[in-house]
């Protein structure tokens, strides 16, 4: 498309969830509701519209060594955006992706920052290893850094314990989530385990990662205060092999990996039944590829979420959570076109049509 063309859009548009009209134009890069009265070219496709899909745990710039090149954070950029995702919130990256930002073809990235962890309790090349006397002065760092966005490792495995503990005292979080938040800033965690959750929500933190350690009884204190949960099922689908593969020297933590993941499905929907926000992030960059939004929308309707709420939660559910437009309006022209409704089958968010970004078909 030229930079005088116009993209016709008909079919279904889902503008939200009770929000459904049959076209839409894309006019110099953004979102009308109204034909244009007059164009050079115009180019239509039709099928079914989603705003651009978000991936809310996502590392662009990294692997499972630490830090990669700009090119390999390109193709990663990439292979995210050919499965349709267009919003990414980079939950953790040791990687300056900021070039980035002036490519219109890549999607659009907001920032926690680089992960920030307690001494030798995390994956090598990956986080701030820091003290807790640290925790304060790091956040406010990686707050200043990020896109409103600042991500701790809440627990990980203590290997004198054999087993996941919680890393921070409960001063140290409250009085660091307290800096974010005046800053401007919110603060998420990477959580496996039980142990954490209660002072970090406590504390006033605004998002945990993972959670697969919630339990009846913070389930209803997350839904109480609004904070919110990404589960990347697709993610903790490779715990038992994590455990077998720590089974000889940390049997209690492999044991620990396998309940977790068993009481997986039921710990999402427990959380959703209560009201907790859920959104879909996939953990792609570190051990698992990229391009895996659709299986995770796949895993919460087979978690027992519905159909038109786990598409909310990669669509315009997200992008609000975010702070983001969807296809509002004026907007910027982010959608992705599918050939089916995929609110009758989710799976059909593994094969875009069309996908549309900053108003250019890309692909």
């Amino acid at each position: 498309m030229s930079d005088h063309a116009v993209l016709h859009v008909k079919g279904r548009v889902l503008v939200g969830p009770d929000d459904v009209r049959d076209e839409l134009w894309v006019v110099g890069g953004r979102v009308s509701y109204e034909p244009p009265r007059a164009a050079r070219e115009v180019t239509t496709v039709e099928g079914w519209a989603l705003p651009g899909l978000v991936d809310a745990h996502c590392h662009v710039g990294l692997d499972r060594h630490g830090p990669v090149d700009d090119a390999t954070s390109e193709e990663q950029a990439l292979t995210d955006r050919a499965a349709g995702t267009l919003l990414i919130r980079d939950a953790g990256s040791p990687s300056d992706t900021r070039w980035i930002d002036a490519r219109d073809d890549l999607p659009k990235i907001i920032r926690a920052g680089r992960h920030i962890a307690r001494t030798r309790r995390y994956i090598r090349n990956y986080a701030h290893e820091i003290e807790p006397e640290d925790l304060v002065a790091h956040v406010a760092r990686e707050a200043r850094r990020g896109d409103g966005w600042v991500k701790l490792v809440g627990d990980w495995i203590d290997r004198d314990a054999g087993d996941l503990t919680a890393c921070w005292p409960r001063a140290e979080v409250e009085a660091a989530i307290a800096e974010a938040h005046r800053l401007g800033a919110r603060v998420t965690a990477h959580c496996f385990a039980e142990d954490s959750l209660r002072d970090l929500v406590e504390a006033g933190i605004d998002c945990i990662e993972h959670a697969t350690g919630l339990t009846e009884e913070t389930i209803p204190l997350f839904a109480e205060r609004g904070v919110a949960i990404v589960p990347t099922l697709v993610n903790i689908a490779t715990f038992p092999k994590l455990a077998d593969g720590g089974e000889a020297k940390f049997p209690r933590w492999s044991a620990h990996m396998r309940r977790l993941h068993e009481r997986r499905y039921d710990t999402v929907r427990a959380a959703y039944d209560a009201g907790v926000p859920v959104y879909v992030g996939t953990d792609a960059g570190g051990s698992l590829p990229h391009g895996l939004v659709a299986e995770e929308v796949a895993e919460l309707v087979k978690a027992g979420i519905p159909a038109l709420d786990a598409l909310s939660a990669t669509a315009w559910g997200a992008r609000r959570w975010l702070g983001r437009p969807g296809l509002d309006e004026g907007a910027p022209a982010d959608l992705v076109v599918y050939g089916t409704d995929p609110r009758a089958d989710v799976r059909v968010l593994a094969a875009p049509r069309r996908i549309v970004l900053d108003g250019r078909v890309v692909a």
